[in-house]
């Protein structure tokens, strides 16, 4: 696409990923908005990027995105510009001496590490109140597990694999982060149990080119905002990537966790039982393997597999949930209120561990804000 900044743009939104392209999306179809989308990687998607390897085998360049959500608002927004493979996910933890176990633990996984036979939800609970540590006040992501499931659980299942994602022992994170990991008394295996559980039956990249394919909006991959900064051109920016960045660091660095990703592709049909297995051992060190062909359901006769690293340099993911990081941020939170005509959306702009449906709703959220400002009130029933 030529490119063509000089063009009059009512916005700018930076970063092409589900919060960018869901509100140019809106903008320009529910408001006729003329919108300059740009990304600084050379495609649409965000980190959801998927794409056809040199094998065949359609693969998440960025590691596995599962999508799931409560919310049916979100789903049938997105059920616009996409079909969908039904897709329940289900991860085994990889245990010295057991093998393959469901992950989050439920019964099942009881019975195989302890060599037990439960038979109820009500027994699977006694187990687990035997060995659970109640502590006085639940802080940290150790103090939540180890007071839920005792601190056998929470050596094999959560410290090691904790310290290798985050960079930091569980009793240095917020609560939140192993508090996204339940853990069952049934033998439901399934990751998520969310009521919406599906995957782009033709991938995230077609679900995100349907989205942008719109009168109105430009898309431009590979540039960079800090080239088009000092340009002006429009009055109003939607921006997506780290707050600090956009703030140029004054405070100094969010801390923010990167991965790596190994892809490997095999002369063979199928590597492993399930989409995601889990490494909790601290000397291996990858966290998980992924197999794309369970989340696609693509037939090939071969299999491509991704091994996830963790790093503490890179591209970042995910904001890493601690009391400083968090003040550290309302210092740029409150920098970002104050910033006249530009609002701030989605997983690194609000330094928040958001899921993917979660940024779809926060986009769909400040829609109808900017809707309701100009005196056009959207509902769902009128986001068309």
């Amino acid at each position: 696409m030529a490119r063509s900044f000089h063009r009059p743009y009512d916005y700018l939104i930076v970063g092409a990923g589900f919060a960018g392209s869901v509100l140019a999306e809106r903008l320009a179809a529910g408001l006729g908005k003329r919108v300059l989308l740009i990304d600084r990687r050379n495609h649409v998607g965000g980190a959801a990027y998927d794409e056809t390897d040199a094998a065949g085998v359609l693969i998440h360049r960025y590691g596995p995105h599962i999508f799931h959500t409560n919310s049916d608002e979100v789903a049938a927004y997105l059920s616009r510009f996409t079909q969908w493979r039904p897709y329940e996910h289900r991860v085994l933890a990889s245990i010295d001496s057991v093998g393959l176990v469901p992950m989050p633990i439920n019964r099942t996984t009881l019975n195989r590490l302890y060599d037990l036979d439960l038979t109820s939800d009500a027994e699977a609970e006694a187990f687990l109140t035997s060995r659970a540590e109640p502590a006085a006040e639940v802080r940290t992501s150790e103090d939540l597990v180890v007071s839920a499931i005792g601190r056998d659980l929470y050596e094999r299942f959560f410290r090691g694999y904790t310290r290798k994602q985050w960079g930091l022992d569980p009793a240095q994170l917020d609560k939140s982060v192993t508090a996204r990991v339940p853990t069952r008394v049934n033998t439901d295996d399934r990751y998520f149990t969310d009521s919406f559980q599906a995957m782009p039956a033709q991938g995230y990249t077609r679900m995100f080119e349907n989205m942008l394919d719109q009168p109105g909006i430009t898309v431009e991959t590979g540039v960079d905002f800090e080239d088009l900064r000092a340009e002006a051109i429009c009055d109003r920016l939607i921006f997506t990537g780290p707050v600090d960045a956009y703030f140029e660091y004054c405070y100094g660095p969010l801390p923010y966790r990167s991965l790596s990703f190994r892809h490997q592709t095999l002369d063979q049909a199928w590597f492993q039982p399930v989409g995601t297995v889990n490494y909790p051992d601290e000397a291996t060190p990858y966290t998980r393997i992924t197999e794309y062909k369970h989340l696609t359901g693509q037939s090939h006769p071969k299999t491509t597999i991704t091994y996830e690293h963790p790093r503490a340099e890179g591209e970042p993911y995910y904001p890493i949930p601690c009391p400083e990081n968090q003040a550290l941020f309302k210092r740029y939170e409150a920098l970002a209120l104050a910033e006249p005509n530009a609002r701030f959306v989605g997983r690194l702009a609000t330094y928040r561990y958001y899921n993917m449906d979660q940024v779809v709703a926060q986009a769909l959220a400040t829609y109808r804000r900017i809707a309701e400002e100009v005196g056009r009130p959207a509902t769902l029933s009128t986001l068309s």
